[in-house]
């Protein structure tokens, strides 16, 4: 495979203070009201492989003083390259050593208790986990949606994703147990984001209406 060279590198944003700052506000958006579908928009010129808001997400939290484990394809791409130029992050080759994890649509990633949990007293010393996805929509109406709740959640909210592993949703659940130490995730695709931090449950609005008619039968 040839090497990208700086030349072959995609721009980062026109202008980076304003650049990162609006893709910034994206993510504490996202992370402030879990499940909701929020739009990254930058004129960064991202790598073919990985969802361009995934990269361009990166883009704006990654610095000099941050480490970052890329899965298998995305770590054969420019877009190591292309991080580590714009952002001076360092790669590591172990997703436990990481504060930032991104992986491929398609790539196993791995385990969420694998990853940097931070503390008790330093909670913020965990991960972020970034996970490219198929989709992300709304779907109270389909029986297999997830049912969010936490904070930032009005009452529940409803998500659809497409490209997470099977077993995903009881990682979550023994994640989500740790509080206040576990992995914060964010799910992108091309256009969006979705913040799932660690205060966030998830369960499935089919699980959730049988455990409701089976306590008023």
């Amino acid at each position: 495979m040839n090497q990208p060279t700086l030349a072959s590198l995609g721009a980062g944003f026109s202008t980076e203070a304003f650049g990162s700052q609006g893709v910034f506000r994206s993510v504490l958006q996202a992370l402030s009201h879990p499940g909701r579908r929020v739009a990254v928009a930058h004129d960064a010129q991202t790598p073919k492989a990985g969802n361009s808001a995934s990269a361009a997400t990166l883009l704006a939290l990654l610095d000099s003083e941050c480490t970052l484990w890329l899965s298998p394809r995305l770590a054969a791409s420019d877009a190591a390259a292309w991080l580590r130029f714009h952002t001076g992050c360092t790669l590591v080759s172990h997703a436990g050593d990481a504060r930032f994890v991104w992986v491929g649509e398609g790539d196993a990633a791995p385990l969420l208790s694998a990853l940097a949990q931070g503390t008790d007293i330093y909670p913020d010393q965990s991960a972020t986990c970034v996970l490219d996805v198929a989709r992300i929509d709304g779907g109270a109406d389909d029986a297999d949606a997830w049912r969010l709740t936490g904070p930032g959640i009005l009452h529940t909210a409803a998500l659809r994703v497409g490209g997470l592993s099977d077993d995903f949703e009881r990682q979550w659940a023994a994640n989500h147990a740790t509080f206040p130490r576990g992995v914060d995730v964010l799910l992108g695709t091309q256009t969006h984001i979705v913040g799932l931090p660690r205060t966030t449950r998830i369960d499935r609005f089919s699980s959730h209406t049988a455990a409701l008619h089976g306590a008023k039968a």
